[in-house]
């Protein structure tokens, strides 16, 4: 997908991974975001804006054929929001573009098989221009735009193209009163860039 600034906006990006060990590269990457963000040569395509009715749009930006990270372009649109997920066992750097996102990071503190339990970690509400990083075992989290009129747009670099993650629901089996959730896997695809 084109954009103004793409090259800038790619060649930050390489370098940072170019790092390889995952704390040093997720630590670039959030700071290459936040000056990207920062940019006023970098934008973004107007697609992004556009939300989904039904759920948080994923666009494809930009994935490395060389160094096999990705890109996506997520729109929130009000009140949206995924479940406790994870990333499949990938680093990811995610940074706030346009308005504002809940995050709400969780650790397990119980399994059973497939049912699991967490504990809530704590909340931020990120804003424009703000980024953080994931990396496993600490990746399960939540993301919702608590806003009830405008929509959200952030960036998610993948350390490789997120095909799939394991979203965690109320497990219906014994009345999803117990606080055990089950896990399921969910295969992801991205959305036309409108």
């Amino acid at each position: 997908m084109h954009f103004p600034g793409r090259e800038r906006f790619v060649a930050a990006l390489d370098a940072a991974v170019r790092l390889e060990d995952e704390t040093a590269v997720t630590d670039a990457l959030r700071e290459a975001l936040v000056a990207l963000f920062a940019d006023r040569d970098v934008g973004l395509p107007r697609s992004v804006l556009e939300p989904i009715a039904d759920h948080y749009a994923r666009r494809e930006l930009h994935v490395s054929p060389e160094l096999g990270y990705s890109v996506i372009a997520m729109t929130w649109g009000p009140g949206q929001g995924t479940r406790i997920h994870d990333h499949d066992g990938a680093w990811c750097v995610e940074g706030v573009w346009h308005g504002r996102l809940a995050i709400t990071q969780y650790e397990p503190s119980g399994r059973d098989g497939e049912r699991w339990r967490f504990a809530g970690m704590g909340t931020i509400e990120a804003s424009p221009g703000s980024a953080g990083s994931l990396i496993p075992p600490h990746e399960y989290h939540a993301i919702r735009n608590p806003s009830d009129d405008d929509i959200a747009v952030s960036l998610h670099v993948y350390q490789r193209p997120l095909l799939r993650c394991h979203v965690f629901v109320p497990d219906e089996g014994d009345g999803g009163n117990d606080g055990w959730l089950r896990r399921e896997e969910r295969l992801l695809c991205t959305d036309a860039a409108g």
